[in-house]
């Protein structure tokens, strides 16, 4: 098993190479398949998981979700079923050996569609953490590699593609963690239920709340939506919100002319001594400060040798927040860069 286990590694390294060349992270032919290398250790990036398996081939990465930490390697997989604000970096990694990763995106409509073709038997449980690290089985590899072959003869993506990613989404429901999966897509259950609050929050995070409205949203308790809530991101709802606050406050004064008071009133802060306290609390200086650090960084990046690409003009690439033009996560161009 060890042996095929490297023939596996082996070859999926190989494709990633051959589709990424140089440090980034590059969307590729199949939508929901995503490559990245780098050649450096990572400091902490900061970013929103979308509900998407993540498969580290060559080094290994570390993410931090509120306090708890998740460290997986070539030995294991990453999964996310909601959406989350995270922390992230590379703990390993050399131009000899770059890290080399991949990361599969998916839906809750998609888990449900297989959920309904293979007939698996889903009861409603109490939630558990939106995020887990597995170890990866042969059968699961295979699927992901078969998925990533497809590059190679491009012709075969649409129709072989979607069978592909199906069997991938059922070999991570069978695995053994997979339950967390299956209740995120279950209508009804409590861990689908704080989904819908997640997605509202995410759409309205510069808006105040009330407490008593997301659990309407939930249809739940108040006391049953914290505790739910807390199960599964590791926060509060409050603290969720001031993550996506602070993550968008923090792309707007890379990417546009904002200073530190507008970019916190655009994201929702009264009181800017507040939002700075917050933001430092976060990103370890203020908010000028920290601009100041990660454009002198990006510099000295793209005057490198080995540059790293990016998908945007700009310095970062951002979640999906919304009426804002944004992708799958921060993306900081000085060798800080872990999308997953």
């Amino acid at each position: 098993m060890f042996e095929q286990f490297y023939r596996q590694r082996v070859e999926l390294a190989k494709i990633i190479e051959d589709h990424i060349g140089k440090d980034g992270s590059n969307m590729t032919a199949i939508p929901y398949l995503i490559f990245s290398r780098y050649s450096n250790e990572t400091g902490p990036n900061y970013g929103i998981y979308k509900p998407s398996l993540c498969i580290v081939v060559q080094g290994m990465k570390e993410v931090m979700l509120s306090q708890e930490r998740f460290q997986y390697g070539p030995a294991d997989y990453l999964v996310a079923s909601v959406k989350l604000p995270i922390s992230g970096q590379v703990t390993e990694a050399s131009s000899q050996n770059p890290y080399l990763a991949l990361k599969i995106e998916f839906t809750p409509s998609q888990i449900l569609e297989v959920l309904h073709e293979t007939e698996m038997g889903v009861k409603k449980e109490n939630p558990k953490r939106g995020m887990y690290v597995s170890k990866i089985e042969p059968s699961l590899m295979d699927a992901v590699i078969r998925l990533a072959r497809l590059l190679n003869n491009q012709k075969d993506i649409p129709v072989l593609a979607p069978l592909i990613l199906k069997e991938i989404i059922y070999r991570v429901l069978q695995g053994e963690h997979g339950g967390m999966l299956k209740q995120m897509a279950l209508e009804g259950s409590s861990a689908n239920q704080i989904s819908d609050v997640i997605e509202h929050i995410m759409n309205n995070y510069e808006k105040s709340f009330k407490i008593e409205e997301l659990a309407e949203i939930g249809n739940m308790s108040v006391s049953s939506l914290h505790r739910h809530f807390k199960e599964i991101t590791a926060m509060s709802p409050i603290q969720f919100q001031k993550q996506l606050r602070l993550q968008e406050a923090r792309h707007l004064l890379l990417s546009e002319s904002s200073d530190a008071a507008d970019a916190a009133f655009r994201v929702g802060y009264e009181s800017p001594s507040q939002f700075s306290r917050e933001y430092s609390r976060m990103f370890g200086l203020p908010p000028k400060e920290d601009i100041k650090r990660l454009k002198e960084n990006h510099e000295k990046t793209i005057n490198s040798s080995s540059p790293v690409k990016c998908q945007s003009s700009c310095v970062e690439k951002r979640v999906n927040f919304p009426r804002r033009c944004t992708n799958l996560e921060i993306e900081l161009t000085n060798n800080q860069n872990s999308d997953w």
